[in-house]
């Protein structure tokens, strides 16, 4: 089956898959920090826009020395171990599959906020599905879709950010002045601001992405990809959530934490804005649902050609799409979210913690190739100081998080203990097989022993059974009467030697007898005729001596029925069977 050309991603397209992901949060962090960090929630987005400011240079240098599908995977395994990388990579599938789930769940929330007929989990799968079938017809089908969406969600979020600075400027900063005069966590400005950035780092999920796809796009692009998405998060999530404090009382917050820019939307520009911000909300974050299914199905793929998991994966369609992991992926998220219900909370612990772990484990890549790696070339370099910098940011995040939510931390080790168990199996697949041979040769050994013995020993039992030779004694029978004979012996004893002997008297011939016998012989080949003929008269005293002779018991040897005129009684014959 040939393959058609494949054609890479320029900026817009690169940008518009990973770019929805990680402006989906836009729909969400600015409320979830100031529910957290209340009037000083700003601050706490701007310092995440700062870390992300620093991964820019962290990827950058990471992926531009080894610009390979994989991400944080990728470079561990070009500077660490192979056992080392394959938690990272867990981590990111991990991601990938809540970021999945909940996408598509939550853009069927707002759906339903428009159609509230709608069956919230079965539209779920289906968004699943449908994503599922663009993935397969080809990733750059797929980045149109990507580009239509984030077309769409950067000018909803324009117009609801024009429509809401016009409003402020209407009425004034009451509200602002209002909000910031709360009071704050009895912790302090500094803890207020930390437990405000654990939450606010979900506002950089799906930066990663790109780095997982990088194999798809055209040269020079990747690092486009990570400035135009720095741009937007760091623009839109401060000033969303400075217009929430200047427009929305705290005290109105809790009734509308779900959909809060739709309700921003209708208090700023009327139901026709909100309506669009719902509907903009239902596409980006489907969107983000396409951006799980390309980032993944190009980290598996590398996975699978590092021997991480089996070949089985490589199949490609024409369009040279690994249909196989996109279907695995498939069947996983619809699993989890039938498994946790579309409990968006458990869900949430799986997408946080990985996320960020994934994260960290980047920067930590960085710094082992800035060790291990020394003359690789690459377009850019971060600062070593500043990598330690941003990882103990991201480590003071998963912190925050662990301590805001233990649950659904717990929630996240549940499912990552099974993941890095399935992987070390795949791993150490070579040491459990010849394990698993030691253990079977060490039962096997004895039983195979007694397996050759026994084998040898009914053998020459059988061997003795079938060694066990018959005698017939002929009258120079017709071949009728003996082809019956050796349809009885074939049929009724075990033996591969027959003697018949004729018992003549001196100038009687036997040719026809000889010739039938010939034929015989053919016909029974399993049976080895052995014709006798003896001069003299046939009786007890004849089959004594040719008994003790042949070493033969009398039982058996058989005669046909005997005549009228036969001279002896069968019980006179010592045993002799009667078989016609």
């Amino acid at each position: 089956m040939e393959k058609l050309p494949v054609h890479k991603l320029n900026e817009l397209k690169a940008t518009a898959i990973c770019g929805n992901d990680i402006t989906s949060s836009c729909l969400y962090v600015s409320a979830l920090t100031i529910g957290f960090a209340g009037q000083y929630a700003w601050i706490s987005l701007l310092i995440v826009a700062l870390v992300l400011y620093m991964f820019r240079k962290i990827y950058g240098e990471v992926v531009g020395a080894l610009p390979l599908n994989g991400g944080a995977y990728n470079v561990l395994l070009n500077t660490s171990s192979k056992k080392i990388a394959s938690v990272a990579a867990v981590l990111t599938v991990l991601s990938y599959m809540a970021t999945a789930v909940i996408s598509a769940s939550e853009a069927m929330h707002y759906l339903h906020t428009i159609f509230e007929g709608l069956a919230v989990g079965t539209a779920t799968i289906v968004v699943l599905i449908i994503f599922t079938i663009l993935a397969i017809i080809g990733i750059g089908e797929s980045a149109i879709v990507a580009v239509v969406i984030f077309s769409i969600h950067l000018f909803s979020l324009l117009l609801l950010v024009g429509a809401s600075a016009f409003f402020v400027f209407s009425h004034g900063l009451d509200t602002f002045s209002l909000n910031w005069s709360m009071p704050i966590n009895p912790k302090g400005i500094i803890y207020t601001l930390f437990l405000g950035f654990s939450v606010a780092m979900l506002g950089i999920s799906g930066f990663e992405s790109s780095a997982n796809f990088v194999e798809e796009q055209k040269p020079g692009v990747f690092r486009k990809t990570l400035r135009n998405m720095w741009v937007i998060v760091s623009f839109f999530n401060p000033v969303i959530a400075l217009l929430l404090i200047s427009i929305i009382p705290f005290a109105e917050l809790g009734e509308h934490r779900e959909s809060l820019l739709s309700h921003m939307g209708d208090v700023t520009g009327g139901a026709w804005l909100s309506r669009l911000i719902s509907i903009d909300a239902v596409l980006v974050l489907c969107g983000a649902v396409l951006t799980s299914f390309v980032g993944v199905c190009g980290l598996l793929k590398r996975m699978t050609l590092d021997r991480v998991l089996p070949n089985y994966f490589l199949k490609e369609n024409k369009k040279g799409s690994s249909y196989r992991i996109i279907i695995v992926f498939l069947i996983l998220c619809i699993s989890v979210f039938i498994v946790t219900g579309g409990d968006l909370e458990s869900l949430a612990g799986v997408y946080t913690f990985s996320f960020l772990a994934v994260m960290a484990l980047f920067g930590i890549g960085n710094l082992l190739l800035k060790v291990k790696r020394k003359k690789l070339p690459r377009p850019e370099k971060a600062n070593a100081l500043v990598v330690v910098i941003a990882i103990g940011f991201i480590i003071t995040g998963f912190a925050g998080n662990v301590i805001l939510n233990k649950e659904a931390f717990l929630t996240f080790i549940k499912y990552l203990i099974p993941s890095l168990l399935a992987v070390g199996i795949m791993l150490s697949r070579s040491f459990l097989i010849r394990l698993s041979l030691s253990v079977v040769e060490y039962f096997y050994r004895p039983i195979r022993s007694f397996a050759v013995l026994s084998n040898r020993y009914l053998r020459n039992i059988h061997r003795k059974i079938y060694s066990q030779e018959f005698v017939f004694f002929t009258k120079g029978d017709d071949v009728a009467i003996l082809n019956k004979v050796m349809q009885y012996v074939q049929n009724n004893e075990t033996t591969r030697k027959l003697k018949i002997v004729n018992v003549r008297k001196q100038g009687e011939c036997n040719e026809a007898l000889k010739k039938d016998l010939e034929v015989l012989d053919r016909a029974y080949p399993e049976i080895d005729i052995d014709f006798i003929e003896i001069e003299g008269v046939f009786g007890p005293e004849l089959i004594d001596e040719l008994s003790s002779k042949w070493d033969i018991p009398k039982n058996f040897m058989f005669i046909g029925s005997p005549g009228d005129k036969f001279s002896y009684r069968v019980s006179e014959l010592g045993g002799v069977r009667l078989i016609m």
